[in-house]
């Protein structure tokens, strides 16, 4: 029983760090696009904006489950590790956006958040989770 109880607090506590992680990570693409983002995606139900948040999400949760992965039943790391590597993915994220922004033409933010669906949205969201699973190979 105790070994149960202790799994269950183990997983909460990662489920807590990644939940948190993910909040800053939708807290990044709402101040990236124009508008506020609950409102393009559920009530505008703006396509390229809920792609966009998609990737980011799955890119840190891959982050999370490879940090997790590697910790090798050393929670105090793990815990450390799946927080510090995740905080370094988003940046990374959102690092990579404003290249790809300067990159090309017009303002990504507003194309992103286009009401018409449009090819740039797929490239930055590759980027995402191209970037998660970059951070994930790093940390194995």
């Amino acid at each position: 029983m105790q070994t149960l109880l202790t799994d269950l607090l183990v997983t909460l506590a990662y489920g807590v760090v990644g939940v948190a992680l993910m909040a800053v990570g939708y807290v990044l693409v709402d101040v990236a696009t124009p508008g506020k983002l609950h409102e393009l995606i559920w009530a505008e139900r703006n396509r390229n904006a809920a792609l966009l948040l998609a990737s980011n999400l799955a890119g840190v949760g891959i982050i999370v489950v490879a940090a997790i992965a590697a910790s090798a039943d050393d929670f105090a790391l793990g815990l450390v590790g799946a927080a510090a590597y995740g905080i370094l993915g988003l940046v990374i994220m959102a690092a990579s956006f404003l290249l790809l922004d300067m990159a090309t033409p017009g303002k990504l933010g507003e194309i992103l958040v286009d009401p018409e669906p449009h090819p740039a949205v797929w490239v930055s969201a590759v980027v995402h989770l191209a970037t998660g699973a970059i951070i994930a190979a790093a940390i194995s």
